[in-house]
């Protein structure tokens, strides 16, 4: 399941902060940030439907974050 996140990670050493604790997440099989766009998406390939996991780790890295409804 992909999942997208607005975020407000914006650089690179906003990245390496985050990094630990998605890496750590059990459920989480790839992510990525794409810094170019305005609302700083994070997108996640998750392999169950635990949202809730990102949602607390990257608030505990000190980011805001917010999921972005499917169209």
């Amino acid at each position: 399941m992909i999942v997208k996140f607005k975020t407000n990670i914006n650089c690179g050493n906003c990245i390496k902060s985050v990094t630990p604790a998605l890496n750590e997440l059990e459920n989480v099989d790839l992510w990525k940030v794409d810094t170019e766009n305005p609302d700083k998406i994070l997108e996640v390939n998750l392999d169950d439907d635990d949202k809730n996991a990102v949602i607390n780790a990257v608030t505990k890295a000190g980011f805001n974050i917010k999921e972005i409804e499917a169209n």
